[in-house]
């Protein structure tokens, strides 16, 4: 093993290394070691948490962190770490399950990253390499809940299409919900869009979005991102430390909705931390899931209506503008009214019949404007209004 031991890392984050055989992608024997540490005391990792921040403790050095983690268990994961953390094994493991690791001593790890003291030794890619953000190019985090009503999910979707429209890269964290909602949104327009995980990043997490995962991995300008090694399962721990890579990579993040207790809002705390915008979308405030929101809008966060928004927030008001799609008023009167009959609530097209009307033309309506963008279908049939 290298006579450099891994804490030291910690305090020279934005060290590079001059070794003639550095690649752009590619991972060094002492950032390797680290993520082998992590990976050995990630069932302990919760424990430790309830006596200082999560932050705090991935700051740690090596000596440091098996001290406040280990416990009694110090000289077995000395011992594992000693006899299982070959660095040309690890690079195995990445090859084998298709991912490119990068590490904080490499040109193409991102330098937004560096400005976090619990920065991540190493990140491992699934997909399009080029897709990881970099300096000079805005990314923006959408997060929010898991349980998202139909007009969060909505919301979350347009955003996601309209700033991968403009080029900005979205990043989420592919769960169920407004993340996932993001990423779809961001793909209807061909990305780009990152997903970062919990655990190992060939491993779709949830499984329900197995689909989401193939899509973002097999799409130019999309990838997905973790910290953990290939096969990792995570931990609870690990989703509030996947949280401080989105809010790391992104340049401003939007929460879209959020319960007053949410993941979402440690997202926006760790964003707030760095110094960098925080944006919230409005809601009622009868919806329990619009709690976190307001909260955030009360205390100064930025609104956001829409993706011109942000871009302005980014970007300075008008320095670019989104196109705008087909006015509303120029329907045939039929397709109008049917439209102004659809609310903020999702609805079925026999919910929708008037007194008199035939359900195959309200069905034939619902189909063309669905067709225009004007409309969506949710999960369970029902038509909802589009945002955006």
């Amino acid at each position: 093993m290298p006579s450099r031991r891994p804490d030291a890392l910690t305090a020279m984050p934005t060290l590079l290394v001059t070794d003639p055989v550095e690649t752009v992608f590619g991972a060094c024997d002492q950032c390797l070691r680290r993520t082998r540490l992590l990976e050995l005391l990630a069932p302990h990792v919760e424990r430790a948490r309830h006596e200082r921040r999560l932050g705090q403790l991935l700051a740690l050095g090596e000596d440091e962190l098996l001290g406040a983690v280990a416990g009694k268990r110090r000289q077995w994961v000395v011992h594992a770490l000693e006899t299982s953390a070959d660095p040309s094994e690890a690079r195995a493991h990445v090859a084998e399950a298709g991912l490119v690791a990068v590490c904080r001593h490499r040109d193409s790890y991102p330098r937004k990253l560096l400005e976090m003291a619990d920065a991540p030794a190493v990140l491992h890619l699934n997909g399009d390499l080029a897709a990881l953000p970099q300096e000079g190019v805005p990314t923006v985090a959408i997060v929010g809940a898991r349980r998202a009503t139909p007009y969060g999910l909505e919301v979350a979707r347009a955003l996601g299409r309209g700033l991968a429209a403009a080029g900005l890269p979205v990043v989420s964290g592919m769960a169920l919900g407004i993340d996932g909602a993001a990423h779809a949104g961001a793909l209807e327009v061909g990305g780009p869009t990152v997903a970062v995980l919990a655990g190992g990043a060939d491993v779709a997490y949830p499984s329900s979005k197995a689909a989401l995962h193939r899509r973002i991995v097999a799409t130019p300008g999309c990838c997905v991102v973790s910290e953990m090694p290939p096969g990792f399962r995570p931990f609870k721990w690990g989703f509030p430390a996947r949280n401080r890579i989105i809010a790391g990579l992104a340049d401003a993040t939007i929460v879209v909705e959020a319960a007053e207790r949410s993941g979402s809002l440690i997202t926006a705390e760790m964003a707030q931390d760095l110094g960098r915008p925080v944006a919230a979308v409005p809601g009622a405030v009868t919806n329990p899931m619009a709690m976190g929101t307001n909260a955030l809008l009360r205390d100064g966060a930025d609104v956001v209506r829409n993706a011109q928004d942000i871009l302005d927030t980014l970007l300075g008001s008008g320095a670019q503008r989104l196109p705008t799609g087909p006015d509303p008023a120029l329907l045939p009167p039929p397709l109008l009214a049917l439209l102004d009959r659809l609310g903020a609530r999702p609805a079925t097209a026999a919910a929708l019949l008037l007194p008199g009307e035939e359900a195959d033309g309200v069905v034939a309506g619902l189909v063309e404007l669905e067709l225009l963008g004007y409309v969506r279908r949710s999960p369970g049939g029902a038509y909802v209004r589009a945002a955006g």
